[in-house]
């Protein structure tokens, strides 16, 4: 059996479990405004407080910092992954689906909450599915829940 078939075999039991929650971690003005500067996004809601109050209560970070902010958020969870052999490369797969569901105000803490949701068998390499909700401290309805696939490849 390939390297590939044995992780698959030995992962395949975690899914559906609840890997729990990260470390809480603050999204600041200034986290705000240098990625308003990288993606040259300065939407008023985002970089003027005094225009955005009336609107948020103000300044709210872009859903796409929010989301990028997924490999740090994760990073604090404690994921048990088995003894695998022949391990080439870990790699960012991509999405099967992101909902941006709350805004996110500067000021405020949050966190991630992963599901481990689907382990798929691709050859020689194992897509794991993590289901991964962001919450926001002190708010009922998170900020966004997204369907992230990572990748592990191995050797032949």
């Amino acid at each position: 059996m390939s390297n590939a078939a044995n992780a698959y075999e030995a992962m395949k039991a975690s899914e559906g479990r609840d890997e729990g929650h990260g470390d809480w971690f603050e999204i600041t003005q200034g986290q705000i405004d240098k990625f308003a500067d990288v993606t040259h996004d300065h939407q008023f809601i985002h970089i003027d407080p005094e225009r955005a109050t009336p609107i948020f209560g103000g300044t709210i970070a872009h859903g796409f910092l929010s989301l990028s902010m997924l490999v740090h958020l994760t990073d604090s969870i404690d994921q048990e992954l088995p003894p695998l052999e022949g391990v080439m490369m870990g790699l960012n797969y991509g999405f099967d689906k992101v909902r941006f569901l709350n805004p996110v105000n500067s000021g405020k803490r949050v966190r991630a909450h992963s599901v481990i949701s689907k382990i798929e068998l691709k050859g020689a390499a194992i897509n794991s599915t993590r289901t991964v909700t962001v919450e926001i401290e002190g708010v009922e309805k998170p900020a966004l829940v997204a369907e992230w696939i990572g990748r592990i490849a191995f050797d032949s």
